[in-house]
């Protein structure tokens, strides 16, 4: 059971209800630990991917298994229980725009708590004691009292990094965290996502468009096309010619010719 990974696609298949196959057949087994960046055009399935994953999306067909329970199948407080354990991070930060920055971090523990206390603000001293500790630790605890409104892109992007942290789950989802961002900002929050894995063994996922930011961050390599997956490899074993037929739109036998 020690081997039994933390995410499992399942002869994955999405269809819209326009007919359109955002997935189509993925299987993929994803370690504990691990450090994964998907790659791809725009449109060829990474973001279904990611949110197929946590069940903002309902698959077509197939099942995902997270750290051996079905997300697929759940109900309820199963459902609940397993989402728990994932963290989502988005390019639109996701942010309450009007409250303070421990507020915005606080809701990482809204999962632990009944509907009536995270509403009326009734977090325990010990979960805001975690959530200034987060801010911290992504160099935003001088900004605890500040609305998220008056912070950068990045400075929001980190705010959502603390907000995952005092979450506390097994795995990190990154859909395009660094798309609105600038070089230098966007490397800021890989690291703080690199802390995330490294130091809390936090399994990451995340979508990429910089084939930089996926070399210096990554641990394997997924590429996908048209809603499948046309590689899959370690890093260090990927050439740069391998990036350029994932971006060239080339089919997965002539990727891995």
């Amino acid at each position: 059971m020690a081997d039994k990974p933390m995410i499992q696609l399942k002869n994955v298949t999405k269809v819209y209800d326009n007919g359109t196959v955002g997935l189509n057949k993925i299987n993929l087994d994803i370690k504990k630990g691990d450090f994964v960046v998907i790659v791809g055009l725009s449109g060829a399935g990474k973001s279904t991917l990611m949110r197929s994953i946590n069940r903002l999306h309902d698959i077509t067909e197939g099942d995902i298994v997270i750290n051996g329970e079905s997300i697929t199948n759940a109900r309820g407080k199963a459902l609940r229980l397993i989402r728990r354990n994932i963290g989502m991070i988005f390019q639109s930060f996701n942010l309450v725009k009007r409250s303070s920055v421990l507020r915005n971090v606080l809701t990482g523990r809204v999962a632990y708590y009944p509907t009536w206390k995270s509403t009326f603000n009734l977090f325990s001293k010990e979960d805001k004691q975690k959530a200034y500790e987060a801010l911290q630790r992504v160099d935003m605890a001088d900004k605890v009292y500040s609305r998220a409104d008056e912070l950068s892109g990045g400075q929001q992007q980190r705010v959502a990094i603390a907000r995952v942290l005092t979450q506390n789950p097994k795995i990190i989802l990154a859909d395009e965290p660094t798309a609105s961002l600038d070089p230098k900002t966007s490397r800021r929050v890989m690291h703080d996502l690199k802390m995330l894995n490294e130091e809390f063994g936090m399994t990451v996922v995340a979508n990429l468009h910089s084939i930089e930011l996926a070399r210096e961050f990554g641990k394997r390599i997924i590429g996908i096309r048209a809603g499948e997956v046309v590689y899959d490899g370690a890093v260090e074993n990927t050439p740069q010619e391998v990036f350029d037929a994932i971006y060239s739109g080339k089919t997965k036998e002539e990727i891995n010719a």
